[in-house]
């Protein structure tokens, strides 16, 4: 009876990994692409370095509440739900910001800054999707990483927040990414792997 137990948790965990995977991964899938809308928005004009910064904390409270519910190593329906929630408020904000009266100069030293910091979310966030999907990172690794990310959009939030991005802002956001990006690498190549 003990053998038939243990089996069927073994397989059950087995087949729990998969699906799990490709939640985190869709939902990392899903910050990339509303990274990408901001930084479109920025290179177009249709988004202030203010708009930015706004929605970049709000991005901030999205992988916030990806990394709680990927801090316990499984993702539940009502979590799956509050992350969708989130997203999706986020996507309508950013059409909304792109499409009113604002309109920003893409080619600003500011704007161009924003664009650049952007740009690094969107690349890591894939190094994070990556690691998801190929199993170098585990599910509390995800979650570290996605609270990483957090602290990044938060920095960058804070910077353009006056709707000017200045040198020593960008400096200390490069710093918090250098050191984010580090700790994705670390974690990728480490001996942890999802199973």
């Amino acid at each position: 009876m003990r053998k038939t137990q243990l089996i069927t948790a073994l397989l059950a965990t087995l087949l729990a990994a998969p699906v799990f995977a490709q939640n985190a991964a869709t939902s990392v899938q899903r910050d990339v692409n509303q990274q990408q809308r901001i930084e479109n928005g920025l290179q177009s004009g249709q988004l202030t370095t203010r708009e930015a910064a706004r929605l970049e904390r709000e991005e901030s409270r999205v992988d916030h509440a990806e990394a709680k519910a990927l801090r316990d190593g499984s993702m539940s329906a009502q979590e799956k739900r509050n992350i969708s929630r989130l997203q999706n408020d986020a996507s309508r904000d950013i059409a909304a910001q792109k499409h009113d009266a604002q309109t920003g100069n893409p080619d600003s030293a500011s704007s161009k800054r924003m664009q650049a910091d952007v740009q690094r979310n969107i690349n890591q966030q894939q190094r994070v999707e990556n690691g998801i999907k190929d199993g170098s990172l585990t599910n509390h690794e995800a979650a570290r990483m996605e609270r990483g990310q957090a602290r990044v959009n938060r920095r960058e939030s804070q910077a353009g927040r006056d709707g000017h991005v200045g040198s020593v802002e960008q400096a200390r956001v490069q710093r918090t990414e250098n050191r984010q990006s580090g700790r994705i690498h670390r974690q990728r190549h480490d001996a942890q792997h999802r199973g």
